[in-house]
């Protein structure tokens, strides 16, 4: 889809999703003021084209799963044929070709007290070098602006969900293990679609659902082409920073429009975050007016994004 496919209709319906991505469809059609079946073409026509993809997001914190941030440098010839076999795994929740398939950089889910699964890579015949690092927090709790801007904070309001929050523990059961990954898969699964696939009934399901939901365990994301958005550049940064800035460092960038994540990790690069930007002339001015400002930045490290072979949802089988 060409950017200008997008109209006020489509923004506003992306950023309704954003806000619930299970919000029924007559729910969201009537924040936009537009009808049910309205609604329901136009997400049928972004889903279609690939431009939309809703999808269930587990909290790695809440679900006692580790997160390991691994860069490899590769041959350049090979990274998109390494990027999918990384994008099919299921311990991968991200997988980025950077610098025109020089690197790759993903994302290992991995159980608490287990590395993330380094000798295989290293043994790689495509694989030059291996870095891993732990991510240690999330800093950015919000969603990138370049998706959330359509809606104003009274239409945002009439799409929340009401769930109580419930932020006490939660163990995982049988029904969770199965459930979430055909969510993430598919974050607008229908409750009798899920029980079918299941097995259980569909109030198990719902009741189950909403239960993972108020106890923050699972939320929905949207994935979206930011080109689609009329943001063509993007790059990962690595900065390194002293830590009694770090802090600092970090609650700046989480406010900035251009940061779609900022997370903390090990290493002497002791942040990590994607910047989105209009174009290449938008980054160069913000990496050196913004954030090559902040004091206890030392060494700041960018990395142009080629191609995202996995977001948060699983990848295609199919090449």
């Amino acid at each position: 889809m060409k950017t200008e496919a997008l109209d006020a209709v489509d923004l506003g319906l992306l950023h309704a999703l954003q806000v619930d991505g299970r919000a029924p469809f007559s729910r969201i059609a009537e924040v936009l003021s537009v009808s049910d079946r309205t609604v329901a073409r136009r997400f049928a026509r972004l889903a279609t084209t690939g431009a939309v993809r809703v999808t269930g997001v587990a909290d790695s914190g809440r679900t006692g799963t580790a997160e390991w941030v691994v860069r490899l440098r590769v041959r350049p010839h090979r990274a998109d044929a390494l990027a999918h076999a990384l994008a099919v795994r299921p311990d991968t929740a991200w997988v980025t070709v950077l610098s025109s398939g020089a690197e790759i950089v993903c994302v290992f889910r991995t159980a608490a007290a287990e590395p993330a699964p380094l000798p295989a890579l290293a043994r790689h015949s495509d694989v030059l070098g291996v870095d891993a690092q732990r991510l240690v927090r999330h800093l950015t709790r919000r969603r990138w602006h370049g998706r959330t801007s359509a809606l104003d904070t009274d239409q945002v309001s009439a799409l929340h969900a009401e769930l109580p929050i419930d932020g006490g523990p939660i163990a995982l059961t049988d029904l969770d293990r199965r459930m979430l990954p055909r969510l993430a898969a598919d974050g607008r699964a229908s409750y009798p679609g899920l029980a079918g696939a299941l097995g259980w009934s569909e109030s198990a399901v719902r009741r189950r659902l909403d239960e993972l939901r108020r106890a923050r365990v699972l939320r929905f994301d949207v994935e979206v082409d930011a080109a689609l958005l009329g943001y063509a550049f993007q790059c990962l940064l690595w900065l390194t920073v002293t830590p009694r800035h770090l802090a600092a460092v970090g609650a700046a960038l989480i406010e900035d429009p251009e940061i779609a994540f900022a997370g903390a990790t090990t290493g002497p690069h002791n942040i990590i975050a994607v910047a989105i930007c209009r174009d290449v002339d938008a980054v160069f001015d913000y990496v050196v007016e913004r954030v090559g400002a902040l004091p206890g930045v030392e060494r700041l490290d960018t990395a142009p994004v080629t191609r995202y072979a996995k977001r948060a949802a699983p990848a295609l089988t199919a090449r």
